[in-house]
């Protein structure tokens, strides 16, 4: 079913933006490849929302096809040393699931407040590991049918695939390895420590702004070292925990989150002549003005 006219502030982490033109939850791989086929047909663009992180909303809204997968396409089992998730799978569900089988290897996913397809299509990362380095194939389907993808195939580099518009991963297997649910909650317990000390967590953000330029200059110490951590503009701020997150501290708009991103990346650039690159998606006609 094709919803009209859905608030996404709600769907979104960081809760600004306004409405998508067109919504739909497909809970099955048939319905998803029917809505991606309707649009293709009205000439729709469509876009796609996991858990709502990773995402800017226009605040004038989205005239596309927003996806928020559901039913079958956000459930996760173990077969064996694998991981079968959806592509709409919150990570929280599949290290879970992992865990309760004595399975490791996706412990670095609890860094990541997404979902096991949002993982391909950027190729997700925290601590030292990325999708690429777990990920066996993924189930892409698009308005002309579906294909399993090996990871080979996927193009993923440092926060990037070679997923196209109106393709939707469906379904991820994931490779692990045997562990115990001892040895991966401890591994877990360890690394959200380290998110909670070092990141707003319990702050509206939309996840990291900008990716790392280098190894040896991260944006979140570029944009510090700018000043720039506790900056705000109307309801966005440049969080004080980490400068590399913008929290919504009431009222926020995207236009405000779009402006500190702005400043941000000029001074960033006159400081180290580095030219950061969102890695924030953005949904409707958002852009940052050339430098």
């Amino acid at each position: 079913m094709i919803e009209e006219n859905l608030a996404l502030a709600r769907h979104t982490t960081i809760g600004t933006g306004g409405a998508a033109r067109w919504f739909a939850r497909p809970e099955t791989v048939d319905a998803l490849q029917e809505a991606l086929r309707w649009a293709r047909d009205s000439n729709v663009a469509t876009e796609v929302v996991g858990l709502g992180s990773n995402v800017l909303v226009h605040d004038a809204g989205v005239d596309a096809l927003v996806i928020r997968l559901a039913g079958e396409l956000v459930a996760a089992e173990v077969d064996g040393t694998e991981l079968v998730a959806g592509g709409g799978a919150p990570n929280a569900v599949c290290l879970h699931r992992a865990r309760a089988a004595g399975l490791g290897g996706f412990e670095f996913a609890s860094a990541i407040p997404g979902t096991a397809g949002g993982g391909v299509r950027m190729n997700a990362g925290a601590y030292g590991r990325e999708w690429r380095d777990v990920l066996v194939d993924a189930l892409v389907v698009d308005a002309d049918g579906s294909r399993t993808v090996p990871v080979s195939e996927l193009g993923l580099s440092y926060r990037r695939s070679a997923l196209r518009p109106g393709q939707v991963v469906a379904r991820v297997r994931f490779r692990l390895e045997p562990s115990t649910p001892e040895a991966v909650k401890d591994t877990v317990s360890e690394l959200l420590a380290r998110r909670k000390a070092t990141q707003p967590t319990n702050k509206r953000t939309f996840g990291s702004v900008f990716k790392n330029p280098s190894a040896e200059l991260g944006a979140g110490r570029a944009i510090e070292e700018c000043g720039l951590k506790g900056h705000q503009i109307g309801g966005a701020l440049v969080s004080p925990r980490h400068a590399n997150f913008i929290e919504n501290a009431g009222g926020a708009t995207s236009a405000d989150c779009i402006a500190l991103m702005t400043e941000a990346r000029r001074r960033v650039y006159e400081r180290f002549e580095v030219e950061l690159e969102h890695e924030v998606q953005f949904l409707g006609p958002l852009e940052l003005p050339p430098l």
